[in-house]
């Protein structure tokens, strides 16, 4: 995963300046809890058929819903102050979310739709700057509610992040190990021997994905691309992994080589020896998880980062051993909190299949040998999985509860 990668963002938070999120659809895993910005200015007695006006400012906040019943409800939520806010709808008593919409701006309106059944609810308004104000109790009597999920809070991520922090450290061990060896391989002039050691080295240090926002510039001289430079990859800012790769497999000699593999390893020394003084963001864990297999979906099955070695499948499969090691941290907070984690693993086994059945021995197939029928149920099973981690950055996404 080159640089340009870390500047992406996940579906839910691409969508700025205001997001909307039904967790009733986020738990069921479809891709009906993400909307784009619907903003429009709210004004008293505007309200539309079937609609649900609803004041979310911290003097008013939850006033106006006065009948209240089970079924699929569209909230017309009006921002009447004059600082933005963000808004759930939520259990009063165990503060399970059933809902929410971010970044309501002053004078704005956002929608909400969720569906109530028998229980409470209330709206928590959290303004920027202020204490979160939770509005009046509604109770209904009747129906089947959505699921809900309890807040997470970037306390309650703390200890995984920790350990996936842990759990880098190892593998930048490795990382170094093989860049080593890649680079003793050209120093002695042994191409054939170097084209093989550089796809583990590379996979290892794609496996490390969810860490790459905090490994910051380091990323650019192990991973870079040649994406924004003048001469492309005849640039002198071209480094790192894929640099190699291009003079690997474009037949530039040992001695050309020599230089960069000793760039590299110095960066992915430096690298590891640096990170027990890093910290990881925890609010960013969730979000990662998501982000490693939409950027797999973007670079490696377009394309768009082969250099030469025809590896895209191989490091779509080491980003998909990454997604499940940023899984196994969540695990403890998603397993209640997400309905259909046994459905998220089934299709992350389903994608390992797919992609395991393009390797053969030590070899892969490249992803321009591949047939349509094979293009396509590559993409769609990626896709499909990408969209159900997108409910795993929104149940992961930290929340305010004071």
């Amino acid at each position: 995963m080159p640089l340009p990668r870390l500047g992406t963002r996940s579906v839910r938070l691409r969508t700025a300046p205001a997001v909307f999120v039904a967790l009733a659809a986020a738990l069921a895993g479809t891709v009906l809890a993400l909307s784009p910005d619907n903003s429009r200015t709210g004004h008293a007695g505007d309200d539309k058929p079937g609609h649900i006006a609803v004041d979310v400012s911290q003097s008013r906040c939850g006033q106006g819903w006065t009948r209240p019943g089970p079924g699929v409800r569209t909230f017309d939520l009006r921002n009447s102050s004059d600082g933005a806010a963000e808004v759930y709808l939520e259990d009063p008593g165990s503060q399970a979310v059933y809902g929410e919409v971010e970044d309501i701006g002053p004078g704005t309106t956002r929608q909400l739709t969720v569906r109530l059944g028998k229980g409470a609810y209330a709206f928590k308004c959290v303004p920027d700057d202020a204490d979160a104000v939770t509005g009046p109790t509604v109770r209904i009597t009747s129906g089947q509610p959505g699921p809900a999920a309890a807040p997470v809070t970037e306390h309650d991520l703390i200890p995984p992040a920790l350990a996936y922090q842990k759990w880098i450290g190892g593998g930048l061990d490795d990382v170094v190990r093989l860049t080593t060896t890649l680079k003793d391989a050209i120093d002695r002039g042994d191409l054939g021997t170097a084209r093989s050691d550089w796809l583990p080295a590379h996979l290892e240090y794609e496996r490390l994905g969810a860490a790459y926002d905090a490994f910051g510039d380091a990323d650019a001289q192990v991973n870079g691309t040649d994406a924004g430079l003048p001469d492309g990859v005849h640039d002198k800012g071209f480094a790192g992994f894929h640099r190699i790769e291009y003079g690997l497999w474009h037949g530039e000699s040992a001695d050309g080589l020599r230089a960069p593999a000793a760039v590299l390893v110095k960066a992915v020394t430096r690298l590891r020896d640096s990170w027990s003084q890093t910290r990881m963001d925890p609010a960013q864990l969730g979000l990662r998880a998501h982000e490693i297999l939409e950027n797999t979906v973007q670079f490696e099955l377009t394309g768009r980062t082969d250099y030469g070695s025809g590896s895209n499948l191989a490091t779509a499969r080491a980003n998909l051993d990454g997604t499940r090691e940023v899984l196994s941290r969540l695990r403890p907070l998603l397993t209640t909190r997400y309905a259909d984690l046994p459905g998220l693993d089934k299709e992350l086994d389903r994608a390992q299949h797919t992609l395991d059945g393009f390797r053969h021995g030590g070899r892969w197939t490249a992803l321009g040998r591949l047939s349509r029928a094979q293009r396509e149920q590559t993409d769609s099973v990626l896709g499909d999985l990408v969209e159900r981690l997108a409910s795993v950055a929104t149940l992961c996404d930290p929340r305010r509860t004071v």
